[in-house]
């Protein structure tokens, strides 16, 4: 394993919208970082949204020495990435490109390199099949935007490829991500697949006029959504299971929820039906741009990652106190007698 605090020269392979938050998350933590992308403009929209996201980048832990403008931009993928510690690739979501595109990086990198691809649903397995050493390349898959959600899926090419995971994971967390690791390849990995189930059944229900786009976002934005920024789906319903937890919930509401279950939908996605979730979602907007959305979105998302950090940060102290109170009453028990006495 290549210790993540070794790595330092970073490379990021396609400058759309998640290679560039990428990169504004590498340079804001004060590391080499070179671009690479075929298209002419691509530079100076990596710099524009480096420069948009730096405020943000500042709250959520920039170095103070960092800078935005810190960069490189090399349009040949190879050179871009000769001589990196890790490659970030966000080539288009097609096998035939990505099969290229890592078996060229591969052939480049130094023998400790990482290649770890953003890609959304593609298997690992498939893509590096031209690689001479697969064993190198995992899955890093962010959630959008990857310079603020913490989130990033991991998963290595079978035991061959631990290495490359633990590094990969290791290096992500020292970024202030939160890497969980896939244990089995799947379409889709686990993040997405639970937000393709959610939204399978938003549209079903849009399909049967039960009711409006706008409402059923409401219903998960203003409800269930706000506990999912805190917990996931397993521990809500721990709770909801009260001083019986988990098992409580099973016991009394395991049969209503596999008649929901069996009760859920599977829209065909016809063109009216495709149309009328358009309509709704401007309707929803309420006039309102993408950029204008985005930057709300940015703007509380930051507020709540703020927050959460500030609550785990005053938990780890407290436990860091309890295990320091703990040593020394081992070392200095209350009931030890004194080892002075004052004559009287």
């Amino acid at each position: 394993m290549f210790p993540a605090s070794d790595i330092r020269r970073v490379c990021v392979i396609g400058a759309g919208t998640i290679g560039a938050s990428w990169a504004a998350l590498f340079v804001s933590r004060g590391l080499e970082v070179t671009v690479s992308d075929p298209s002419p403009s691509a530079k100076a929209a990596t710099q524009r949204f480096i420069d948009t996201a730096w405020p943000i980048l500042t709250q959520l832990g920039a170095l103070p020495t960092a800078d935005p403008t810190a960069w490189r931009f090399v349009t040949d993928p190879a050179e871009a990435a000769a001589g990196a510690d890790f490659v970030q690739e966000n080539a288009p979501e097609r096998y035939e490109i990505k099969q290229l595109l890592l078996a060229q990086l591969d052939a480049v990198l130094a023998p400790h390199g990482v290649i770890a691809s953003s890609t959304s649903g593609l298997l690992l397995s498939r893509m590096t099949e031209l690689c001479a050493r697969p064993e190198r390349c995992v899955i890093g898959h962010p959630f959008n935007p990857p310079h603020l959600i913490p989130l990033v899926e991991v998963l290595g090419n079978g035991a061959a490829g631990r290495a490359a995971v633990d590094t990969a994971m290791a290096f992500y967390a020292a970024l202030g991500k939160r890497p969980i690791e896939i244990r089995k390849e799947v379409k889709g990995h686990v993040a997405n697949r639970l937000q393709a189930a959610l939204w399978r059944e938003a549209i079903h229900l849009v399909a049967e006029g039960v009711a409006s786009v706008e409402d059923i976002d409401a219903a998960v934005s203003e409800g269930p959504g706000l506990r999912w920024a805190l917990m996931g789906q397993h521990m809500t319903f721990h709770l909801g299971g009260g001083q019986g937890g988990l098992a409580h919930f099973l016991e009394h509401l395991l049969p209503a929820v596999e008649g929901w279950w069996a009760d859920l939908g599977a829209p065909q996605m016809t063109p009216e039906l495709q149309a009328q979730l358009v309509r709704g979602v401007i309707e929803e907007a309420a006039g309102r741009s993408i950029a204008d959305l985005a930057a709300r979105r940015d703007h509380l998302l930051t507020q709540i990652i703020a927050l959460k950090r500030e609550q785990a940060e005053s938990e780890a102290q407290k436990e860091m106190a309890g295990r320091l109170d703990e040593a020394l009453e081992e070392s200095f028990p209350a009931s030890d007698p004194p080892a002075v006495h004052k004559e009287t």
